[in-house]
């Protein structure tokens, strides 16, 4: 991966807060409050900061802001470019230092606007209400939050580099997996489970992006299996799951893979139509497509074999493993995709007799196409 010097950070940062500054202008909002603590997890901090977790971020339509973090050190280490103000200034409370951060940007607006998240509890609502005297507090549907939530969804140069990083350890994973079958050194969904998490970290990245999901053949009839590994054999007769994802700088990759192991012709046939199902709906992650096409393609290949996917076709990735856009075929006309967005490609198919078989790759939906960035597999054993 290129390594960006702090200036080049600069600006790529920037350039995210002036879009967001700029959407505050026109909407009249004055200024916005981000919240990333435990209960209220919001990444967009991370977004417009760099700082890794736990802190509140600040900001106003003529771009005064203000990082408020739990440990100071740590802020001072990751953010980019930010005033960071230690929490311990207002006594530890959320409330106080939304309230003296809003004063100290000095507005004079008759009519100021702060809007703080669509997923604030009433009850804490109601106590932003109480403190922020002078202040029309807005928390609704269709707010600047979602506004960041849409930004996000198209991928500056920096976020691609870091999840092409991602996969690329994703991938390295997945080969060291195949020849720890091969060797016999993977026994159990433990094993397979705990040679992620150890190989994630050797290769520098920071945590598994979701909790490791490893399904032996008696388990991977369910979409998601509870609980993600156990010490059953993987992998084993039949079907078997595994989906993973690594975090690099942030950013999450996400892929599944199936392995098909002395499998019946039954078994084997479910894995045909997720094949095929792959390989018709990709051509449709393109610039300017309708997302619900990539989704509608993939249902007629189940539905002509008489199955139906349980789940939708993919979703964006990036700082959460789950962002927007959904691609399924219920989505409306208007939604397409566009350059940036990294999205899954993962069909599966589930049965309780017969098993699951899911694949999954990350796709970069780039000007004139797309660039599947990870090389998650069928393996025959």
């Amino acid at each position: 991966m290129k390594n960006y010097t702090k200036d080049e950070l600069k600006k790529i940062y920037a350039a995210r807060r002036e879009k967001l500054f700029a959407f505050m202008k026109e909407n009249k909002i004055t200024a916005a409050v981000f919240e990333d603590t435990e209960g209220r997890r919001d990444l967009s901090v991370r977004y417009f900061t760099g700082h890794p977790s736990d802190a509140l971020w600040i900001c106003s339509s003529d771009g005064k802001n203000a990082l408020v973090p739990w440990d100071e050190n740590l802020a001072k280490e990751r953010s980019v470019d930010v005033k960071i103000v230690p929490y311990n200034e207002y006594d530890r409370k959320n409330i106080e230092a939304v309230r003296e951060i809003l004063k100290s940007f000095k507005k004079n607006d008759p009519r100021l606007k702060v809007e703080v998240s669509p997923a604030t509890p009433y009850p804490l609502f109601l106590k932003y209400v109480d403190a922020l005297q002078g202040w029309d507090v807005l928390c609704r549907e269709n707010s600047v939050h979602d506004f960041v939530l849409s930004l996000r969804a198209c991928k500056d140069e920096y976020e691609i580099e870091c999840t092409k990083e991602a996969a690329r350890v994703g991938d390295l994973i997945i080969e060291k997996i195949e020849n720890g079958i091969d060797d016999g050194s993977i026994k159990t969904e433990m094993d397979v489970s705990l040679l992620i998490e150890r190989e994630l970290r050797l290769n520098g990245c920071e945590r598994n992006g979701f909790d490791t999901l490893a399904a032996g053949s008696s388990r991977s009839f369910a979409i998601h299996a509870f609980p993600g590994y156990t010490s059953a054999p993987w992998p084993g007769k039949g079907l078997s799951i595994l989906d993973f994802g690594v975090v690099f700088e942030g950013y999450t990759s996400d892929t599944t893979l199936t392995v098909v192991k002395d499998a019946t012709d039954e078994q084997k046939k479910l894995v045909e139509l997720v094949e095929k199902a792959a390989k018709e709906a990709l051509p449709y992650y393109k610039n300017g497509e309708k997302i619900k096409m990539a989704g509608l393609v993939a249902d007629e290949v189940f539905k002509k074999a008489k199955r139906e996917m349980p789940h939708t076709l993919g979703h964006g990735i990036g700082l959460e493993i789950h962002e927007f856009p959904r691609v399924s075929a219920k989505q409306t006309d208007d939604l397409v995709f566009k350059p940036g967005m990294i999205v899954t490609l993962e069909p599966g198919l589930y049965d309780s007799k017969l098993g699951g078989v899911r694949l999954e790759n990350d796709v970069l939906v780039t000007e004139n196409g797309n660039e599947v960035i990870t090389h998650s597999k069928i393996i025959y054993r």
